[in-house]
């Protein structure tokens, strides 16, 4: 996952007030998104595992607004100095459960796509193998404490832009280059366009299977027929 860029500019997320509004300077952001130390030890790695995973749980119950560091730390039962050595702000955290999130659904994409699920044969079959990883996907989401949340904090929160942007394309070269193997007549142009559609309507899907968890499958089945018979035309 790629990083922004750390500014001076204070956030006034800290205790639970307002977002700052970022200042647009290029791809800078206006507030500190990193983290700040990485933990290196058990004990400071279970501390980290700990804020992130109060965050998300406290994501579930009060959303992306009303989350702030003071609630993380009253729920993780730590001091503010602890959280403060990891997490500069409540955006920071917002922004390392996304990439976690992301490299989670990543992953489980590339294992899909190394086991050569698009070479499955028939329109069908590959129906079928698509439903499987977007399923998969959603699951995965799902099963993430705050995972709906996280969602929509990628999608609504300008200064996590980067994060999901940093997903998409590391997905969409690598569902480019698998089609690429399959369909080695086509233009790698328009297979780069058909891989970035693929990745953004997969997104798009899963933002609201987990939204509408009772039309998931639903939404799912809809979506792999329409991959399916969009890949078949490459063939032709």
């Amino acid at each position: 996952m790629t990083g922004t860029g750390k500014r001076t500019t204070k956030a006034s997320s800290a205790g639970g007030g307002k977002p700052v509004r970022p200042v647009r300077r290029g791809k800078a952001q206006a507030v500190d998104m990193e983290v700040k130390t990485q933990p290196l030890q058990k004990r400071s790695r279970k501390t980290y595992d700990a804020i992130l995973a109060a965050a998300g749980a406290l994501l579930e119950e009060v959303g992306i607004e009303q989350l702030s560091t003071n609630l993380v730390c009253k729920r993780a039962k730590l001091s503010p100095p602890a959280l403060y050595r990891y997490f500069p702000n409540k955006y920071a955290l917002l922004r390392e459960l996304g990439a976690r999130l992301m490299e989670r659904q990543d992953e489980a994409v590339f294992e899909w796509l190394k086991n050569g699920e698009l070479k499955s044969g028939s329109v069908e079959k590959i129906r079928q193998s698509i439903f499987v990883i977007q399923a998969r996907v959603n699951e995965i989401t799902m099963k993430e404490p705050g995972g709906r949340w996280i969602m929509r904090a990628l999608r609504a929160v300008p200064t996590l832009r980067e994060v999901r942007i940093a997903s998409r394309e590391l997905v969409a070269a690598r569902i480019g280059e698998a089609l690429a193997s399959i369909f080695p007549s086509v233009s790698p142009h328009r297979l780069l366009v058909a891989a970035r559609l693929t990745t953004e309507l997969g997104y798009a899907a899963g933002e609201m299977a987990v939204d509408e968890p009772e039309h998931a499958d639903e939404l799912v089945d809809e979506l792999a027929w329409m991959f399916a018979l969009y890949f078949e035309h490459f063939r032709k």
